[in-house]
């Protein structure tokens, strides 16, 4: 891969989110093209904020907030929990988590969000106090489990939370008027009296400029816009095997078994993991660990 000129990303998410859930295969697929040739940043945009009114009957909705997650998965193919237990109740013990995480590797970072995604989306119990955080990312492989809750309930974590908070809710002026088929082409969302971008959108910034790319989108939207701000990028991914991908990321879905494998078959070794919509394959360390083997 060549590129133009220095190349940043930056990824607007929420540990919480089914369409940031269904975008990790080509996601992974860009973080791994783009690997040594940009700087990717995540942006944790808050989808369930500390002062939003609590349901008043929780069980409804859980039941309609399923319904909802199972209709973007018809769309992402992603695999989801058969059964919701709760919806979110916030999603800044989460968002505080991965931040801190980013102090202690990228690699780790990334281990960490993936963990904290997998509540919500493979056990139908987000975790969204410091209590379940802590206790969903215990074993992730390279994390110091103590400095991860000291540093969760840091004033200087918290506040570069809140920094994210603010920045996804200064969306650019373009995502105002997007346009696309489809259930999610990532217009700015009115929440409250201000507006915010649609979770996620991916910001790729280079020498030839700023391109957005909001919403749910194909692997080859994301392409061309990188291309087009960093003009001379060429991307392609090493072909991978099920059991290469299984060792390096410790949990695959089917799509991303189809995108970065060219196969949906399962790696040898892997501890399945069945959900509605199609099951995960854990590593066997990470099965070792993970919150699934505790039910």
């Amino acid at each position: 891969m060549t590129a133009g000129g220095p190349l940043t990303v930056v990824e607007f998410t929420d540990p919480a989110c089914p369409w940031a859930w269904g975008s990790e295969p080509k996601f992974r697929w860009l973080r791994a093209a783009l690997d040594g040739v940009a700087a990717w940043r995540r942006v944790y945009g808050i989808l369930f904020d500390e002062d939003d009114d609590p349901a008043p009957d929780p069980d409804a909705e859980a039941a309609w907030y399923h319904r909802y997650i199972a209709g973007i998965a018809a769309h992402t193919g992603a695999p989801y929990a058969s059964r919701l237990r709760w919806v979110a109740r916030s999603s800044w013990p989460s968002s505080l988590a991965a931040k801190a995480a980013e102090a202690q590797g990228a690699e780790t970072a990334a281990f960490v969000l993936r963990r904290l995604r997998e509540t919500t989306f493979l056990l139908g119990a987000p975790a969204d106090d410091v209590e379940s955080v802590l206790g969903a990312v215990a074993g992730v492989p390279g994390l110091d489990h103590a400095r991860l809750a000291r540093d969760l309930v840091s004033d200087d974590v918290r506040s570069a939370v809140r920094r994210d908070w603010a920045e996804t809710r200064e969306p650019y002026p373009e995502v105002f008027t997007v346009e696309g088929a489809g259930p999610h082409p990532g217009a700015a969302k009115e929440v409250g009296d201000r507006y915010r971008f649609a979770l996620p959108t991916l910001v790729f910034a280079g020498p030839a400029g700023r391109a957005v790319v909001p919403g749910w989108r194909e692997l080859g939207e994301y392409v061309e816009a990188a291309a087009r701000v960093s003009p001379g990028l060429c991307l392609e991914v090493p072909a991978r095997t099920p059991e290469e991908l299984l060792e390096r990321h410790r949990s695959l879905t089917g799509p991303e078994l189809a995108l970065l494998a060219g196969s949906a078959g399962p790696p040898r070794g892997a501890v399945r993991f069945d959900g509605a919509g199609g099951p995960v394959w854990l590593h066997p360390a990470e099965a070792a660990t993970h919150p699934v083997s505790r039910r």
